[in-house]
């Protein structure tokens, strides 16, 4: 008995499938964009009506008067773009080194099996802890603050990456080597295309990563960016400054967490597109 297995994308039943996908999309978001209103909406009736304490928890009016100013003087976009740089540069050195180190263990079983009990601790540690020790040995400023970001990114790089690259299916690489490939051939032909899109998802993960290691370099030594800007609010007590520098930050982590979902979304139509 056989089964027919393709399918008629002209169908009634095929457009009718799509046209019900597109109208669940536009449900999940417009149910979305509802919460958020309401979350909003229930914030300000809650501080007008002096249910909550607006000097601990300000209210949504006042931030979005005082985003207008900061953003009107042009010192906003400041902030953010030096906290973006930094997250950038976190991101990329801290992803990069860390998918290196996770090659030169997939390459060496020897190599990994001396680090694997050193990697296990530094990823327990707590990093945000060893902030301070890094920037002073590293220095104040950037730099800094970068490399806090790398530290905290780096270690659950490599352990995730070097997991990609072992879990890759043991009988591809079998006939690989009764071809005769070398392991070079076998990194480049197999594991690293085969981990594309786990690294790309990994990348995401560390979008997160890079985002705390800056706020927290910024919190201890930054005189500019998103975490100086809620450090200093909190110290001055004006919450305004503190929940728009929150908000900020939550979208500019979402902005740079949708670039990387597009570059995924598009890597995985190529593939089907190869595919056919």
């Amino acid at each position: 008995m056989s089964f027919n297995k393709t399918f008629d994308k002209t169908s009634k039943e095929y457009k009718q499938y799509l046209k019900d996908v597109k109208i669940r999309k536009i449900k999940i978001i417009v149910i979305q964009i509802l919460l958020l209103i309401g979350f909003f909406l229930l914030w300000q009736i809650l501080a007008d009506n002096n249910i909550i304490n607006t000097f601990l928890f300000s209210k949504p009016t006042d931030i979005y008067n005082l985003f207008m100013s900061y953003t009107s003087s042009g010192t906003l976009f400041e902030h953010i773009w030096i906290s973006v740089y930094e997250t950038i540069l976190g991101l990329i050195i801290g992803s990069v080194l860390g998918i290196i180190v996770a090659i030169m263990l997939w390459w060496s079983e020897f190599l990994s099996k001396i680090l694997d009990p050193f990697l296990v601790v530094l990823n327990a540690l707590p990093k945000t802890a060893l902030a301070p020790i890094i920037i002073v040995w590293v220095g104040a400023g950037v730099k800094g603050i970068v490399v806090t970001a790398i530290a905290i990114s780096v270690v659950i790089t490599i352990l995730s990456a070097y997991n990609y690259f072992i879990n890759i299916d043991e009988e591809k690489i079998k006939m690989l080597k009764s071809f005769g490939a070398t392991k070079s051939q076998i990194l480049f032909k197999l594991i690293l295309p085969g981990n594309i899109g786990n690294l790309i998802n990994l990348t995401k993960i560390n979008i997160g990563m890079a985002w705390v290691g800056v706020i927290v370099g910024e919190f201890l030594v930054s005189r500019a960016g998103i975490g100086y800007l809620i450090v200093y609010g909190s110290q001055v007590f004006k919450l305004d400054l503190v929940m728009m520098g929150v908000f900020v930050l939550a979208i500019c982590a979402w902005g740079m967490y949708e670039i990387v979902n597009l570059i995924e979304k598009f890597y995985y139509y190529r593939q089907r597109r190869i595919k056919g």
